[in-house]
């Protein structure tokens, strides 16, 4: 995989969160999907470039357009139509839907403006991410990430794979 210097997929440092959240998940026997807005897949592509991932990868939905986030995804769209797609519970929907329609323990979700211009009256590398993993609900994380649009795509990748790393550690399966 490229790093960052190059302007390629996910650096060391999402690598090595990418790898640990995999090997957590094959050592309890679960499974993972991904639901991606700004990052176009490149959350689902890191998550795959580890070897083994194929035990708990279950897939991935690209829902870049935003009818395709209620579509596809089960995301409200009154919550759409409100608030936009740029938004801490759009993001908890993409989780929790993407968990429940591919079947897997664990939902992530990023959604956001990677630039370079505003969306949803959000400036650029105005993020959300969220994890869904059990019974208290999606956690979420907003992001200000700061550089261009391909610098703060991988930043969500990086700050997904350790929200998902971090909630995985703390849910004992």
């Amino acid at each position: 995989m490229s790093g960052p210097a190059d302007g390629g997929g996910p650096g060391p440092s999402a690598q090595r969160l990418a790898g640990q959240v995999i090997a957590l998940l094959r050592a309890r026997q679960q499974t993972v999907a991904v639901a991606e807005s700004l990052t176009g897949g490149l959350l689902g592509a890191a998550l795959t470039g580890i070897p083994g991932a194929s035990v708990v990868f279950r897939g991935g939905v690209i829902a870049y357009a935003t009818e395709l986030k209620t579509a596809l995804l089960g995301v409200p769209a009154a919550l759409l139509a409100a608030r936009g797609a740029v938004d801490p519970d759009v993001a908890a929907a993409m989780a929790d839907g993407v968990r429940e329609r591919l079947a897997a323990t664990v939902g992530a979700a990023t959604t956001g403006v990677a630039g370079p211009d505003a969306a949803d009256g959000e400036q650029p590398g105005t993020v959300h991410i969220a994890v869904s993993a059990g019974a208290d609900g999606p956690v979420t994380r907003a992001l200000a990430l700061p550089g261009g649009r391909d610098e703060v795509r991988r930043r969500t990748v990086q700050e997904a794979l350790a929200l998902l790393y971090e909630v995985l550690r703390e849910d004992p399966g």
